[in-house]
């Protein structure tokens, strides 16, 4: 684990932990599809826990940007964390969504990461990222999600991973400007 400063809780400053960043390995320049697609997935995933290493407990949590205010470094794992779980076990396999948004309040997987420490939100997502690759090792690319909207074609777990390696990428883009908003950060 990584040290990164403190949080107040109720007046006690207590330590602030990162766990350490699964190793960002550069997807191979020729391989099968469903290699450079699971590949290329990893790099993105590995690089959320890269634009998180060593940032302070009140950098992860703040919402700089006036017209996102939700969107803080822990609210957007978080939100990583819970778009894994909706389409690889929700959309592609049927089982119960368990997510913390509601009809009622649709942000609140937001409002969690800035509720919850970055270190445990990480925890959460690298687990979710496991469970994905698991479902993905045991599909096959062309295999049709078991859920899906009415009049629509059901999605292919091909188009589930190319979409996530879209969404987290746009994502790390927006972890990009909120680091160096934060503490000038930058980087790959």
């Amino acid at each position: 684990m990584e040290s990164v400063g403190g949080d107040r809780h109720d007046g006690v400053m207590t330590e602030y932990t990162l766990p350490a960043a699964p190793d960002r390995i550069d997807p191979p320049m020729a391989a099968d599809e469903r290699t450079m697609l699971t590949t290329w997935l990893d790099w993105h995933r590995a690089t959320v826990h890269a634009k998180c290493a060593g940032i302070a407990a009140e950098h992860a949590t703040a919402t700089p940007l006036p017209t996102s205010p939700l969107m803080s470094v822990g609210a957007i794992v978080s939100h990583l964390r819970w778009v894994e779980h909706a389409w690889f076990e929700w959309i592609m396999l049927g089982q119960p969504e368990n997510g913390y948004a509601t009809p009622e309040d649709p942000d609140a997987e937001w409002r969690r990461g800035n509720e919850v420490p970055l270190g445990t939100l990480l925890e959460e997502y690298e687990m979710q990222c496991e469970r994905s690759r698991e479902i993905t090792a045991e599909l096959e690319l062309g295999t049709h999600a078991v859920r899906h909207r009415a009049g629509e074609d059901a999605t292919t777990l091909r188009w589930v991973l190319v979409h996530l390696i879209e969404e987290t990428a746009r994502h790390n883009g927006h972890l990009d400007v909120l680091r160096e908003l934060a503490d000038g950060t930058t980087g790959e």
